[in-house]
């Protein structure tokens, strides 16, 4: 019951956070804010959150992460990739503020985080099982390439207005990381 009822504070703090980042800068934003719009006390806001940026790491998780956590582990990315955009553009105005967000605490280095982890939990699993064939290529490495690309990917088209309907831009995804550069360039 308890963990019930600390999720529903999350949420409440996740709601009143995506709240005002659609109407003022997220530096700006204040725990007091936070906490005066969700109805709770500061106190409450730290026995959940360190700060706004373990909050915003929250909201990615929970929105973008979880969601599609059970494409990727079936090694279905392109639908993982497509469901990831969706949840975007359903909270469009959001994300297009934060993915503005720079220095340590960058939507950038948030979001990768976030799908590294999960990335690096896949592959482990995977190379649980096998033998290596190439020794330099780890499952942390696998985990970074990919969610560096993963969000790359994922802010420019953010930062472009989110012009290209996600399906597509998910296909694209899967395009290049199919693909060699060679390949890629052949078909300019």
């Amino acid at each position: 019951m308890a963990s019930q009822g600390k999720r529903e504070t999350d949420l409440l703090l996740a709601e009143s956070f995506k709240e005002l980042a659609c109407q003022y800068p997220i530096e700006k934003i204040t725990i007091r804010e936070i906490t005066d719009r969700a109805g709770v006390i500061r106190t409450t806001f730290y026995n959940h959150f360190q700060d706004k940026y373990e909050l915003l790491e929250w909201v990615i998780n929970h929105d973008l992460i979880e969601p599609i956590k059970p494409f990727v582990r079936s090694g279905l990315t392109t639908q993982a990739m497509t469901f990831l955009f969706i949840n975007v553009e359903k909270e469009k105005e959001f994300y297009t503020k934060v993915s503005r967000l720079e220095g340590q605490n960058s939507f950038y280095s948030i979001s990768r985080h976030c799908l590294q982890s999960l990335l690096e939990e896949v592959c482990g699993e995977h190379s649980e099982r096998k033998q290596l064939k190439y020794e330099w290529l780890t499952p942390e490495r696998l985990a970074q390439y990919y969610g560096q690309s993963m969000v790359f990917i994922l802010i420019e088209w953010i930062q472009s207005g989110m012009t290209i309907p996600a399906e597509d831009l998910a296909e694209l995804y899967q395009y290049v990381m199919s693909h060699s550069l060679e390949d890629a360039l052949r078909d300019l």
